[in-house]
Formats: structure tokens, sequence, C-alpha cells
């Protein structure tokens, strides 16, 4: 089995987070990417930083460890990137291996909801007008 999850100040490699749920029991393989867009809430946005505490890599794997022994699941692995990233860059990626597809999606759906609730992120936007805001402090 293999379940890996982490904070990363690089640009996260989706291929090699991919490759490395691979699993000969596994009937559906299952990837996430969230990805900073252009808006938010009807405004225009320029890029986002992800600053995170130190603690956030810790909880990004105590995370993990609540969804190893869900049924079904053969490996999963999770990365959440820190810093500063552009319209398109990955922000978090979430691969999931399991025997059936309905236990891929879920875990995967749950996972990334779990992160949103639990991660101590925060995500200060740049927008147009030269501004920024911060949202989604837990």
């Amino acid at each position: 089995m293999n379940f890996s999850a982490g904070v990363t100040t690089e640009d996260i490699d989706t291929d090699a987070l991919l490759a490395a749920v691979s699993d000969d029991r596994a009937g559906a393989v299952v990837s996430f990417s969230g990805v900073v867009r252009n808006h938010d809430h009807g405004k225009a946005v320029t890029g986002i930083e992800y600053v995170g505490h130190p603690s956030a890599d810790d909880v990004m794997r105590e995370v993990l460890a609540e969804f190893a022994d869900r049924e079904g699941v053969h490996a999963i692995a999770a990365q959440h990137r820190i810093g500063h990233l552009g319209i398109g860059g990955v922000a978090l990626y979430v691969a999931v291996a399991a025997s059936h597809r309905a236990q891929a999606f879920g875990c995967a759906s749950d996972f990334v909801d779990r992160v949103k609730e639990k991660l101590p992120i925060w995500k200060k936007q740049f927008l147009v007008d030269g501004t920024h805001e911060w949202s989604q402090c837990p």
C-alpha cells in the first residue's frame, strides 16, 4: 500500500503522484487537481499566495491517516502547494486507487473536503486592481 501526503514549496509533480498510486488490485484510479482560477466571487484574480503554518505538513499526514483504512482503498497520494501560484497552477492534487470507482470517487471527494476543513493554509488572492484579499482562513 502506498499512502503519502505532504505540503511542498515546489510545483506539484502530478504525474509522479498518479504513478505512486499504481496498484494491481485497483479497478479505479481517481485524481483531483485544485487549480488557481482567474476569478473568485465576481472579482478578477491574477494569482494566489498560499501561506502554511509550520504544522501544515504534519496535519496533511494526519488527514491522510484518517483515510488509510477506508474500505477498498489501496493507495492515496496527495500534496498541497504553498507559495505563489499563477492562474492554472496546481494548488492541491490528490490521487486515489481503489477496488471500485465509487470507493475511489468517494475517498477523493471526502479527502479534499477534509483537507479544506483542517489544513492550516491561508490563501492570499491578488486582484486585477492591484489589491489583495485573504480567504479560506480556517
